[in-house]
């Protein structure tokens, strides 16, 4: 264990009522301040209002990197510990990764690393596998690339490099978020407290700092990048070059989305449902659904070609719905017409028709390519809602992790303190209003588009109405915040684009104006003074309240200290052949890959039916089987040493029932250690624990098996070659020290 120590618009017919908010300039990223209706001219003052808009970003953008950066080296000091130390600090499948880029710049030339990588035998014992196919590892590819021939190896590490570029990439999520945040209001002041926001909130926005490598930190930046594209997109007015720019700009963060992270099918599957519903609700336009959706098909169909035809991206649900909703809506064009009933009727028909094709093609296509290596994250779904096995081994594994668990509510407290949590549920509750009204009149196909004459005032009477970008963000944040609620890791798509929200909701006109409304005081002026003040008011506050604590933050200093798995991974390197297949938890295999280069016999990269069987096989050292058991399932995998893990042995960390140990029990079909209940047909185990047996040195053990290495957390032993009787066994050169 690791001990941290103190140191929309129309386009040739009239637009939905959704799509008519009001007739500012569009332009994506100018701000509205001055109120005025000039469309052609910027005047000096709008240029350096915008220009500051642009510097303030870039600004945050640049203070969130080095704040991230910061926190890092401050509590591993990161700059001072050894090169076996900084590679054990990244943790888990991160460490695997990282290897990968590890071993293209160790490669003797750039094609020698490509060939190995997509003819790769030492992630996976007895078996070649194509990385390239099986992972999303590509950035890791690029940026060795990069540093090869940039003129920087002479004064940056290439670990530096590595972590520097993830680090940047934060820059660039914070900065994509405050555009969306200026392009929904107005107001760069907006994007300011989204910035603000997202750096305060950070132990809920983001978990770079300590898990650098994770997929998710590579791709949800250019998942907020196409973000604030399509919230671009879909505003009004927008000339026919800025339309193909944004169409062309949705489309390069999609693909980078796609191609960086494994579960981009299912994060995009969640954003098509969000399309689907704005298209129902009409709230877009035919042609704009049309143009997502198209744009989602050729962005995964291209890293489906850079993935060696990666059937699991053919097989995605996703594709699936496109295919479906873009067939039956070919096959209704009547079905935006009719009374509410009417419509209503054929929504209904039309989702379940849409749902049904949905779940054929996707039935047809996993049949047609045999498909199933997706098949543990549709069990864990099914699970979350009481329907999935009971006893499966992979779906246990998941959700007796927190992080696949439900959204804890103290996220909801930390949310709140920063007042983040409070300006979300209004804006949240004011926009949904307005959708439902808005909708319902969409739906029954009301006459009125804009407003009329108030008959005891005499003014202007507007109708309530909701632009489409703002509609796009509002269902974005409702289903994305779903999904965070059912599972606390996709939490970090939700909480970043709730700053965003909640910040329109402080600076937008909109609101205050339909607040206002309510109170009889519609004043222009006081509307655009509320819509400066209280933002600037919220960051004061919140830097008053909370800079000395960032400050405290950032001077705490610790040390990373791990003596047994620097000890353990030294004496890998030394006293192992190189080729030695190593066997254990899949947490430890990819540190061992990483900081010895040997041979694993699985991994966490949980993407692979075949792997998860062979990890399920592997894990039994910690179930109640007999040496010769044990000793067969990992013979069949080549394994030549195996890594025990007392943690994982006499775990304590998991309540009864999700312990390693309990899982491989209950899969078995033997009754849990402890008192407890156990189900009826649990039946006690013939054979003790093999991880605690094995240390008795019991003859059953030591003929199969020689301990070749110990200390307080590992054990190591080698499988013996079984031989003859009469042969006498010869002595191994890395007994026990």
């Amino acid at each position: 264990m690791t001990i941290l120590r103190q140191r929309k618009s129309s386009r040739g017919k009239e637009p939905p009522l959704g799509s008519d908010l009001h007739t500012q300039k569009s332009n994506c990223c100018t701000d509205h301040h001055s109120e005025k209706t000039v469309d052609n001219d910027w005047s000096w003052a709008s240029i350096v209002w915008t220009s500051a808009g642009w510097s303030v970003s870039v600004g945050l953008g640049l203070l969130c990197s080095i704040y991230v950066a910061t926190l890092h080296e401050n509590d591993l000091w990161f700059s001072n510990i050894k090169e076996v130390e900084r590679e054990i600090s990244f943790r888990t499948e991160c460490g695997l990764y990282y290897s990968y880029y590890k071993q293209m710049l160790q490669a003797p030339t750039i094609q020698q690393g490509l060939v190995e990588l997509i003819h790769d035998n030492l992630t996976e014992s007895k078996r070649t596998i194509n990385l390239l196919q099986r992972m999303n590892i590509y950035q890791e590819v690029f940026l060795s690339l990069l540093y090869r021939l940039l003129p920087i190896q002479a004064y940056l590490e290439p670990v530096y490099f590595y972590i520097y570029t993830v680090f940047s990439l934060q820059a660039v999520y914070l900065i994509a978020l405050y555009l969306t945040a200026w392009l929904l209001s107005g107001s760069w002041l907006a994007g300011a407290l989204t910035g603000v926001w997202y750096i305060l909130n950070r132990i809920d926005t983001t978990r770079v700092e300590f898990t650098i490598s994770l997929r998710e930190n590579w791709s949800l930046p250019f998942l907020a990048l196409q973000v604030a594209a399509i919230t671009c997109y879909l505003r009004p007015q927008l000339t026919a070059l800025q339309q193909k720019l944004m169409v062309w700009l949705m489309f390069v963060t999609t693909f980078s989305f796609c191609l960086t992270w494994q579960f981009n099918q299912f994060i995009l599957l969640v954003q098509v449902l969000v399309l689907y519903t704005l298209d129902c609700l009409d709230l877009i336009t035919t042609t704009q659904v049309t143009t997502l959706y198209l744009i989602q098909v050729s962005s995964l169909l291209s890293v489906w070609l850079l993935q060696f035809c990666n059937s699991m991206i053919l097989g995605s649900l996703v594709l699936s719905f496109i295919v479906a909703a873009l067939f039956i809506k070919h096959c209704q064009p009547g079905l935006k017409t009719g009374s509410l009933v009417v419509r209503l009727g054929k929504l209904v028909l039309h989702t379940f028709m849409v749902l049904s094709l949905t779940v054929s093609i996707n039935y047809l296509a996993k049949k047609a390519l045999q498909l199933r290596s997706d098949e543990h994250i549709f069990k864990f779904i099914k699970s979350k809602f009481g329907l999935g096995p009971i006893r499966d081994f992979d779906v246990s594994l998941y959700m007796c992790e927190e992080a696949f668990g439900p959204l804890p509510l103290d996220t909801l407290e930390r949310l709140a303190s920063t007042l983040l949590f409070p300006s979300y549920i209004v804006t949240l509750v004011l926009l949904t209003g307005t959708l439902a009204l808005v909708a319902l009149y969409n739906l029954s196909g009301g006459e009125l588009r804009g407003g009329g004459t108030d008959e005891k005032t005499g003014g202007e009477r507007r109708a309530i109405v909701l632009r489409p970008d703002v509609a796009y963000n509002l269902l974005h944040t409702w289903f994305y915040g779903l999904l965070a609620f059912s599972t606390m890791r996709m939490k970090y798509i939700w909480t970043g684009h709730m700053c965003a929200v909640a910040a329109y909701g402080v600076c937008g006109t909109e609101l205050w104006t339909l607040v206002f409304n309510t109170l009889r005081c519609n004043s222009k002026t006081v509307i655009r003074l509320v819509r400066y003040t209280v933002p600037l008011a919220l960051i004061g506050f919140l830097y008053y309240k909370f800079w000395p604590k960032l400050m405290e933050e950032v001077s705490e200093l610790r040390e990373f200290y791990d003596p047994d798995t620097v000890e353990l991974m030294t004496w890998i390197s030394s006293k192992t052949p190189k080729r030695a297949v190593f066997a254990g938890s899949m947490q430890l295999l990819a540190g061992i890959k990483l900081c010895t280069g040997r041979v694993l016999s699985n991994h966490p990269h949980y993407e692979d039916r075949d792997l998860r069987e062979r990890t399920r096989q592997v894990y039994q050292v910690y179930a109640r089987r007999s040496p010769e058991d044990v000793y067969s399932v990992l013979r069949a995998a080549g394994v030549d040493y195996v890594v025990m893990e007392d943690s994982i042995c006499y775990e304590r960390r998991h309540k009864r029932g999700c312990r390693l140990r309990d899982l491989l029990d209950l899969a078995n079909g033997h009754i849990m250690d402890g008192p407890g209940e156990n189900d009826p047909d649990l039946v006690p185990a013939t054979y003790p624990r093999f991880c605690e047996a094995i240390k008795t040195d019991a003859a059953a053990y030591m003929a199969l098996f020689t301990r070749t290495f110990q200390n307080k957390t590992f054990h190591v032993y080698r499988l013996k070659k079984k031989r003859k009787k009469s042969t006498k066994s010869s002595p191994d050169p890395s007994e026990t020290r």
